[in-house]
């Protein structure tokens, strides 16, 4: 059977992994075109679960193409793939969001989406350049998170925000001059994060209500990764 490898400019990507394939079929079945099984996956009771559940949505099961898995996997301990149609979202105007303003890590990126479903808080806005967010990298570094939450990406920043422009904005900044304990936080808002390397550039300044992570001198900054889940939990707290 064809098979065709990720390619960024396609229509489809994998999440590779049972754990994946799961959430995908339970979380974004409609998006989901096809099911392979490895080979080497004993026919137990997962394997039936998974079968049963991708006949009920009536997806192809392919069970003997080694292939794929070569190809899209280093790990041997792939059992099964999804491919799936990639889609895009239109956020929810009065629902918090996060923005990442040209995110370039695909690790950050699905570690990021992960904490989104943890804290509630699921409609992401990624402003362009930034990474691929169906790269199986960033799927698979997300859990599957990324079926349960709302994306969109955006050429700019400015057309994020007449979109909507409803929003509280608080960018998190190292030249802010408040701290985020002392934030008075009014919904609906938009968290704003910007680059690993760069940050937000100081235009934002002049943006809502910029915002600090207070933290030691033993550091120059936090993750990306880390400042997103910090300004997760107190928003959402």
């Amino acid at each position: 059977m064809a098979m065709k490898k990720y390619e960024k400019n396609g229509t489809v990507s994998y999440c590779l992994g049972t754990t994946l394939v799961f959430e995908l079929l339970n979380r974004k079945p409609e998006a989901a075109t096809k099911i392979y099984i490895s080979p080497k996956q004993n026919r137990d009771e997962t394997y039936t679960k998974l079968v049963t559940l991708a006949k009920s949505h009536h997806l192809p099961v392919i069970e003997n193409n080694e292939k794929i898995f070569k190809e899209l996997s280093d790990k041997d301990n792939v059992m099964a793939i999804g491919e799936f149609n990639k889609f895009s979202d239109t956020l929810i105007k009065d629902n918090p969001h996060l923005v990442l303003v040209n995110p370039s890590n695909m690790g950050n990126l699905g570690t990021i989406i992960r904490c989104m479903a943890g804290f509630g808080v699921l409609d992401l806005a990624i402003i362009r350049p930034a990474a691929d967010i169906f790269d199986p990298k960033v799927v698979r570094s997300s859990m599957g998170a990324i079926f349960s939450i709302r994306f969109h990406y955006f050429d700019t920043f400015g057309d994020y925000q007449k979109e909507y422009g409803n929003h509280h904005m608080y960018p998190f900044m190292l030249q802010a001059k408040f701290a985020l304990q002392e934030a008075k936080i009014e919904k609906p808002y938009s968290i704003v994060l910007g680059n690993e390397a760069t940050g937000l550039d100081r235009s934002f300044l002049d943006v809502g209500t910029p915002l600090i992570i207070p933290h030691s001198k033993l550091i120059d900054s936090l993750n990306l990764d880390n400042a997103a889940a910090i300004a997760l939990y107190e928003f959402t707290k």
